[in-house]
C-alpha cells in the first residue's frame, strides 16, 4: 500500500508539474498575442492553436479570456515584487532602481508592449484590467511619495519639496521614455534617458555621489 500510495504521489506531482509548463506556455502565447493585436482583439482561439491545443484543451486551463487576462496580471505582480521592492530602501536607491529596472525591462520588449496596450485599453469603459492598472498607479505613486516623505523627514533633501508632484513627474517620465522606445526601440535610448534624468534629479536634490 504503501508503495503505491507513493507512485500515486509521483503521478499527481508530474501531472501538476506537466500542468505547470503548459499554463506558462499558454500565458506566454497571450502576452504575444496582447501586445500584437490588443486584448480586444485577440482571439482566444488564436492562442490556443499557438500553443498547439484545442479551444475546449486551453479552456481547461483558462476558462474565459478574461481569466487569462488575469491570470497575466497576477503573475506581472509576483515577477516585480521582489524586484521593485529591493530598491525601496532610500530615495537614491530608489531613483538608481529605476534605472535597473527599465534596463531589464529593455531586454523583454514584447511583455512591455503588452502591458503598455492593456494599459491604454484599460481607460475603456468596463475594461476587466481597468481596476488593476489603477490600483497599481495609485500604489506606484504612493510608494514613491512614501520614499520622498523619508527623505524629508531625514533632512536629506528640502523639506519644500512636493513629494507627490515628484512622484507624479517620475511615473511620467518613465511612462514617456518608455513610449518613445517601443515606437521605435532601435534607435531611442529608454535606459539612458532615464539614467540621465535620474542623475540630474540626484543632482538637484543635492543626493549626487
Amino acid at each position: 500500500m504503501a508503495e503505491q500510495k507513493v507512485e500515486q504521489d509521483e503521478k499527481r506531482r508530474r501531472r501538476s508539474r506537466k500542468g505547470e509548463e503548459r499554463r506558462a506556455e499558454i500565458l506566454a502565447a497571450a502576452m504575444r498575442r496582447f501586445a500584437e493585436d490588443g486584448y480586444q482583439n485577440a482571439a482566444i482561439g488564436d492562442i490556443a492553436q499557438d500553443v498547439g491545443l484545442s479551444l475546449p484543451g486551453l479552456l481547461h486551463h483558462f476558462p474565459t479570456k478574461v481569466d487569462l487576462l488575469l491570470a497575466i496580471l497576477a503573475k506581472r505582480d509576483l515577477d516585480s515584487a521582489d524586484f521593485v521592492g529591493h530598491y525601496r530602501s532610500d530615495l537614491s536607491g530608489l531613483l538608481k532602481g529605476m534605472v535597473e529596472i527599465f534596463r531589464r525591462n529593455a531586454g523583454m520588449i514584447e511583455v512591455v508592449r503588452a502591458f503598455a496596450i492593456l494599459n491604454a485599453e484599460s481607460l475603456m469603459k468596463d475594461h476587466p484590467a481597468k481596476a488593476w492598472f489603477l490600483d497599481r498607479a495609485t500604489e506606484m505613486q504612493k510608494d514613491i511619495a512614501a520614499t520622498f516623505e523619508r527623505a524629508i523627514a531625514d533632512c536629506a533633501i528640502d523639506k519644500g519639496i512636493d513629494s507627490k508632484a515628484m512622484a507624479a513627474e517620475l511615473i511620467a517620465v518613465m511612462d514617456g521614455l518608455q513610449m518613445l522606445w517601443l515606437r521605435d526601440p532601435d534607435r531611442f535610448d529608454m535606459v539612458g534617458g532615464l539614467e540621465a534624468y535620474v542623475g540630474r534629479l540626484l543632482a538637484s536634490l543635492g543626493l549626487e555621489d
